[in-house]
């Protein structure tokens, strides 16, 4: 009998980051999953002029972006009438799960959590551009742009984690708990700490258990009483 092999989760990095960048933030969260999950990084489509990024210290690759709200920039808050860079996103995540795949979910921190938000609400509907059977969404939120409306409308019945940091200053607790509820049967775990992806016990256990519901390559979440954790 063949050994079953991990899952693999395509991982969105935030805004002003870069998937060398994320890998790297990441690496006690892939220690905490070794032998059940692994996750592959890739780099947004758009470069964010000027440099910088929501966590100063990094060097090395150029900040980059999944969607601005105005040109060149990306405020979550902002209800941005004309959004630019969605549909460059959307095929990037596309073309990664064709070329770098097989994938079984997604994990998104901050823009890229709510982009994956976005992926799950397509695949949902049956998008087969997408095939992706659940997601981890850390530090995500709801878009302020009308034109985005379209992914909200209706409840998403894709299974998700959603990690909210109770003190997080970039993406408050109340926008990530706002998209979690644009979801049917969501998994909410918290941490006292700001806008980083958690591996404290209790996060650790949660991602454990919330990936156990799945098996690589099988695409269906085996029956669990979805909650808050």
């Amino acid at each position: 009998m063949l050994e079953e092999r991990p899952l693999r989760l395509l991982a969105l990095h935030g805004y002003r980051q870069s998937g060398r960048r994320f890998h790297q933030r990441t690496g006690a969260l892939r220690k905490a999953l070794r032998g059940r999950a692994e996750l592959v990084a890739f780099d947004a489509p758009h470069l964010v002029p000027g440099g910088g990024e929501e966590d100063t210290g990094d060097g090395g690759d150029p900040p980059r972006g999944w969607w601005f709200s105005r040109p060149g920039a990306f405020e979550a808050r902002e209800a941005a009438e004309e959004p630019a860079g969605l549909d460059e996103a959307l095929r990037a995540v596309e073309e990664a799960l064709a070329e770098l795949g097989p994938f079984d979910g997604l994990l998104g921190f901050s823009q890229g959590a709510a982009l994956a938000a976005m992926v799950c609400a397509l695949r949902a509907r049956g998008d087969p551009r997408f095939p992706v059977a659940f997601a981890v969404l850390v530090a995500g939120f709801v878009s302020r742009s009308p034109a985005h409306g379209s992914f909200y409308r209706e409840p998403i019945a894709l299974p998700t984690l959603h990690v909210v940091g109770e003190a997080d200053a970039v993406i408050a607790a109340p926008l990530s708990m706002e998209l979690a509820r644009s979801f049917v049967e969501p998994v909410v775990v918290t941490h006292p700490g700001g806008h980083f992806v958690p591996v404290g016990a209790p996060q650790k256990k949660a991602y454990l258990d919330f990936l156990g519901r799945f098996r690589a390559g099988q695409g269906q979440a085996e029956p669990s009483g979805a909650g808050a954790v």
